[in-house]
């Protein structure tokens, strides 16, 4: 099947109200116009350097998602054109990106990344952090925390993912009111999954794209 097939048929098992990002990293421009064409408008990238290149090369309506491990020193380069920064897991970043939208005179949106895998590799703020970030966030006029983002453990045990997710809509929907209404988590894997739990906003990269290269 194509990229436009699946596509189709990822937008054919989600919920209107759920945002579906195309994750595009490591792909070619030519795939992304492929789904481009069929009205796909948000593309997710993890790498700075990819990101900016694909933004010069590719239409101007797009909207572009950083989803990676976003480093300090990288912010000033996606801060002119990105629409929402998924990964969010510190106040030092908060601070960053509040500076580089000062100097771009944008107001730039931002989820925190939650810790809620068992793995320790993941990024994010632990649960009892998360009040204080987005009370910390209050004091930067050119950010504002829309909602949160997670990523379960990589296993097969459907309970323990389900687990996951469950807790991080428990945060989430303790922050909800008329700014924070993002909850961004499932991927190729698991999104239906995370559907289920509570997601509005998914980010699908090998089940549009295949593997990547």
């Amino acid at each position: 099947m194509g990229i436009i097939a699946n596509i189709n048929t990822v937008l054919k098992t989600i919920p209107k109200y759920v945002t579906l990002v195309a994750v595009s990293k490591t792909k070619q421009n030519s795939a992304i116009l492929e789904a481009y064409q069929i009205g796909q408008r948000i593309f997710g990238e993890n790498k700075v350097q990819e990101l900016v290149q694909k933004a010069e090369e590719l239409p101007k309506d797009i909207n572009w998602h950083m989803i990676g491990h976003l480093q300090t020193n990288k912010v000033k380069f996606i801060a002119p054109f990105v629409s929402l920064i998924h990964g969010v897991d510190s106040v030092k970043l908060l601070k960053e990106i509040n500076k580089r939208a000062k100097q771009n005179n944008r107001v730039i949106d931002c989820l925190l990344q939650v810790h809620i895998a068992a793995e320790s590799t993941k990024f994010g703020f632990d649960i009892p952090e998360v009040n204080e970030a987005i009370n910390n966030a209050k004091e930067f006029q050119n950010i504002r925390i829309v909602g949160l983002m997670g990523m379960a453990t990589f296993t097969d045990n459907k309970q323990q993912v389900i687990q996951e997710f469950n807790s991080l809509k428990v945060v989430f929907d303790n922050l909800k009111n008329e700014h924070i209404t993002i909850l961004s988590m499932g991927m190729s894997g698991d999104y239906q999954l995370a559907i289920e739990q509570g997601s509005t906003m998914v980010r699908v990269g090998s089940a549009i794209f295949g593997h990547r290269n």
